[in-house]
């Protein structure tokens, strides 16, 4: 096979070994615009699992890789001069110069030419003339460019300016600097990779860059492998302390501004996609070329397990694609957590520390607990400290730690997130609403919501769904709240809202969003706009509308009250009628209710206000919103923080944070715990300083999940829908596989015998202790990169 190469960096490099491996005979031309000794950067992490797949595939390359690595475990954490250390990581790097060198001489002993500081040929000529023509020629491939209608590409620029140096002070383990200057939050990622180097990248929102003075030389165009001398100068008297006298390291070092890479396909005919070219991961969450050389194992190995270059291709996207984008997905959350690392300067250490750690979601509370668990230990006791004050139950996990919203204390922060039935008649619940609610307060969650109870049978959105408009539904509500108070330490509350646009449609199972052949209804909303293609085009409401259903919320709420519900949710999320006045998609009136924010809020807090004065001034009304429509021109995170405000300033005790919904066009990014940091924002910026409880929502599942979003600050409650469906006692299990036993997690008497976790199998492997202290085997959670130089022989 006739293989050539764009790009002579480590990806591609290490691809031409390996394929050259795997069959001699190939032909592999390699083009590097660089000399042999150009590289940018410093040092380059990897992985235990990258590394035991190097020496699988390569023992000569992974042999020169170890010679060369500096190792440690410690994440040492450093906010404005307090020092924090946690354990039990586990690192790998080493200089990316050497990597470089390492794999360019692999490269000639195998007997292929690289020819550099040479431009590669025209790439259609290429692709005529080779077999396979692979694309390693970085973030600004000039290949993808090329054939950009092919490979999709989207280029997202984030908001941070970083600007990558290295030093000559060696660090003992991962550095994070925090320093809150008066310009703002900066940080520094740092970490050794030799015995007379580390890395150390500057990082900070670009306000505070500009605010610092760094935008002095915004205008000047630097030349490659020139530094930006006057950042480098004013770097080290902002952070001389932390440099302790040693120098700073240039290496073409200037300010950036990240950009992340995706394509929709990695491969066009014989053209493929590799590394920085196809795709790139914030610096905060991993390496680059630890992607890139991971990229080169897959090709290698589809290329030779396949017959045909496009099964080949079509074999390495299918594997790779996924990997990435789950990495990409944790490095978005990290990059998006330093963009907005300033909402936590008023966090105690502990937390932030912890926060920090578990900013991709891929760390968490309980595996954390595996690496370090004396710092786990200490985030917990913090947390019960700091957070459940005085009320805090001792040793207990955070999810069993008590919390308020308004004056209604619950036991615990595990809410049932409300779920639409469809089983009531004419709004009438009955048998199955109070199976279906009394067994989510026996299994012991401290917060029940009901689905959405409509409040007139035109705000309904299906047949099926229960309403709070006549006093026999009042008298079977109060049925269900009864049997709560009766029986669990359970509290509960009523979701009251009204459908709009969105409402005479078909039970979910028989059509979801699909209009009713009979027995319909007339919806309104904001504006005469469908929810989708096919759906109802509503009735613009008018005036007498809006005063009509003003009056149903607020006869809805009093028979709330007197129905025994502990507190009432407006539903202003999910594309309702408040959610849909609120977004722009739904609302385009140009009259008071229209128009800007300001305008959209009008008629949902008139709402609001109307069903606060109408219930006592102790029962806690809260709302559930949709942060983000996840659609343009939709609402987005920073409306949603405005739109929250407005509300807390009416006297919201609570906000439940969902999103989307509003519009059948969205495009959501779903994955585990997807929504929660709408509601991390959100408490940071407007609820925890008016002492206003935040919910969050959204492919929560696991006990450990809610420990850490708790842990970590990131929200007051947790609310669990579809887990709370496979397992009614949830909560009740999550206590046992915890060993909990307290006030948060309260089995009703008659099942108390079932409390203790049953017995699973077990397994009889004895460890060889003896021959591991032979071996000497450190099984410390703290390991130290400790230079060589200074290690006696």
């Amino acid at each position: 096979m006739r293989i050539a190469i764009v790009g002579g960096g480590p990806g591609g490099l290490y691809f031409a070994a390996l394929a050259k491996q795997l069959d001699a005979g190939h032909v592999i031309d390699v083009w590097e615009r660089n000399a042999p000794q150009d590289t940018f950067g410093f040092g380059v992490v990897f992985s235990d699992e990258t590394l035991g797949s190097i020496e699988g595939a390569d023992a000569v390359v992974h042999t020169e890789m170890e010679r060369r690595f500096a190792r440690w475990t410690d994440i040492d954490v450093e906010i404005d001069g307090r020092s924090y250390t946690v354990g039990g990581q586990g690192f790998a790097a080493m200089s990316r110069k050497e990597l470089l060198a390492i794999l360019q001489q692999r490269v000639a002993e195998l007997g292929i030419e690289v020819q550099y500081k040479t431009h590669a040929p025209d790439t259609d000529v290429l692709r005529e003339s080779y077999d396979l023509v692979l694309a390693c020629d970085g973030i600004n491939s000039a290949v993808r460019t090329r054939y950009a209608d092919a490979f999709g590409p989207t280029l997202d620029r984030r908001n941070n300016k970083y600007i990558w140096l290295g030093t000559d002070k060696v660090f003992e383990a991962f550095q994070f600097l925090v320093r809150h200057t008066e310009f703002g939050t900066m940080q520094i990622h740092g970490y050794p990779y030799s015995d007379q180097g580390s890395t150390f990248i500057v990082e900070m929102h670009e306000d505070v860059w500009r605010r610092a003075g760094f935008d002095a030389t915004e205008d000047q165009q630097l030349p490659p492998g020139v530094s930006d001398t006057y950042a480098v100068d004013r770097i080290r008297e902002i952070f001389a302390d932390d440099l302790g006298g040693h120098d700073i390291l240039t290496n073409n070092s200037k300010w950036l501004s990240f950009q992340t890479v995706r394509n929709e396909r990695w491969f066009d005919d014989n053209v493929v996609l590799l590394g920085d070219a196809a795709h790139t991961a914030h610096f905060s969450i991993g390496s680059g070329t630890k992607l890139a050389m991971e990229d080169a194992l897959a090709l290698a190995a589809c290329v030779h397990e396949h017959s045909n270059i496009p099964d080949a291709l079509a074999a390495y996207q299918a594997e790779r694609k996924p990997v990435v984008e789950s990495t990409q997905r944790a490095a978005q959350a990290s990059l998006e957590w330093f963009e907005n690392i300033g909402l936590y300067a008023d966090q105690e250490d502990t937390q932030f520390v912890f926060n920090l750690l578990t900013r991709s979601r891929r760390i968490t509370f309980e595996n954390l607990g595996e690496r370090d668990d004396e710092f786990a230990a200490l985030v917990q006791q913090r947390f019960a400290d700091t957070v459940a004050g005085g009320n805090a139950v001792e040793s207990a996990p955070a999810m069993f730690q008590p919390v308020r919203i308004g004056e209604l204390d619950l036991v615990n922060r595990i809410m049932l997130s409300p779920m639409d039935m469809y089983s009531a008649v004419d709004g009438l619940p009955g048998e199955f609403h109070l199976v279906h609610l009394g067994s989510k307060a026996l299994g012991g969650a401290g917060l029940l919501m009901t689905e959405m109870v409509c409040v007139s049978p035109e705000a309904r959105i299906t047949p099926g769904c229960p309403g709070l408009w006549t006093d026999e539904q009042r008298g079977a509500w109060a049925q269900v709240t009864s049997f709560v108070h009766a029986h669990s330490a359970a509290k509960i509350g009523v979701q009251i809202g009204h459908s709009g646009r969105k409402g005479s449609t078909k039970l979910m199972w028989d059509g979801i969003d699909e209009p009713l052949e009979s027995g319909n209804w007339e919806p309104i909303g904001p504006s005469p706009l469908p929810y989708g293609d096919g759906c109802h085009v509503p009735r613009e409401a008018t005036r007498e509308d809006m005063d009509i259903v003003v009056a149903d919320f607020v006869a809805a709420a009093e028979r709330a009250v007197a129905a025994g519900f502990d507190l009432i949710e407006v539903h202003a999320a999910h594309g309702y009628l408040l959610s849909s006045f609120l977004s722009p998609i739904a609302n385009v009136r140009t009259d008071s209710y229209g128009g800007s924010l300001e305008n959209r809020l009008r008629f949902p807090l008139e709402v609001f206000d109307a069903v606060r004065r109408a219930v006592p001034s102790s029962f806690p009304v809260s709302v559930r919103i949709s942060a983000t429509d996840w659609a343009p021109d939709g609402n987005t995170v920073e409306d949603a923080v405005e739109i929250v405000r407005a509300f807390v300033e009416h006297g919201a005790a609570a906000i439940d944070v969902s999103s989307g919904q509003v519009t059948k066009e969205e495009k959501p990014a779903f994955g585990r715990s997807y929504q929660t940091p709408f509601a991390d924002r959100i408490r940071h910026e407007v609820a925890a300083a008016a002492g206003v409880a935040v919910i969050a929502v959204g492919a929560i599942s696991s006990y450990d999940d809610v420990n850490s979003i708790l842990l970590a600050g990131r929200a007051d409650i947790c609310a669990l829908g579809r887990p709370h469906l496979y397992d009614p006692q949830w909560t009740l299990h999550a206590a046992a596989e915890q060993e909990y036993r307290g006030p948060g997690a309260q089995w009703p008497v008659q099942w108390r015998a079932g409390r203790r976790r049953p017995p699973t199998s077990r397994t009889d492997k004895v460890p060889p202790r003896l021959s591991l202290l032979r071996d000497g085997s450190d099984n410390s959670a703290h390991v130290r990169w400790r230079p060589r130089s200074t290690v006696p022989a």
